[in-house]
């Protein structure tokens, strides 16, 4: 299970900045059960970005979002009301973010964080997507994580190192950079590589090193 909750409303209305049509997916798996992306979190959602201002074109709830065939499948059955939109916003754990934004082309915001238990969880064929960094930033990367797809980890990148789409660190691993470039280019994002992302505080993260020992005394 990943624990995600959700990100400050200030925080999902400034990613949703210039655009006045949105669609709303959720998840009745591990969201519904953290209460940060369930049917009830999804339609109090819809009300708020209404009384914000927004349109919103539809919205749906998902089993497992994590899972990539049912969600293709899933938003299939709401093609027009999603191509109606400016843009999707996905309410779960980073994993489900990205199984929307490989199934939409077109721009996908996450509205929660996903916190770290301390493990790897949300395989997808057998590589992690979702390192529970607990402050997402796939709304920068178009739906590609830079934290697991990335040897480096770079927020910014990509490095100097990869040659002709692939990492320098394996030759057989695509450049997670050349991949958020892409596909930035492929909708029509490319801006949002103007916005340089501040240093990440890793001590939410899976990633985030060894505990704290407890004080003495």
């Amino acid at each position: 299970m990943l624990i995600s909750e959700q990100k400050p409303t200030e925080e999902i209305l400034g990613s949703l900045d210039g655009e006045s049509k949105v669609f709303v997916v959720g998840c009745n798996g591990c969201a519904e059960g953290c209460e940060s992306g369930g049917e009830p979190q999804v339609v109090a959602m819809v009300a708020g970005l209404g009384e914000s201002g927004k349109a919103v074109t539809g919205k749906a709830s998902i089993d497992m979002i994590c899972n990539e065939n049912l969600t293709r499948m899933s938003l299939h059955a709401h093609k027009d009301d999603i191509l109606a939109a400016d843009s999707v916003l996905v309410m779960c754990c980073g994993a489900g973010v990205q199984a929307v934004a490989d199934a939409v082309d077109m721009t996908v915001h996450p509205g929660c964080n996903t916190k770290s238990q301390g493990g790897g969880h949300a395989e997808w064929e057998g590589a992690e997507h979702c390192m529970e960094c607990g402050d997402c930033v796939l709304d920068y990367t178009g739906g590609i994580c830079p934290i697991s797809r990335c040897s480096k980890n770079l927020l910014n990148g990509p490095c100097g190192g990869s040659v002709q789409g692939k990492c320098e660190v394996a030759a057989e691993l695509d450049c997670a950079w050349q991949l958020i470039v892409d596909r930035l280019t492929k909708i029509g994002r490319l801006d949002k590589l103007e916005k340089v992302i501040p240093p990440k505080n890793w001590s939410k993260s899976l990633t985030g090193g060894p505990p704290v020992p407890p004080k003495k005394g």
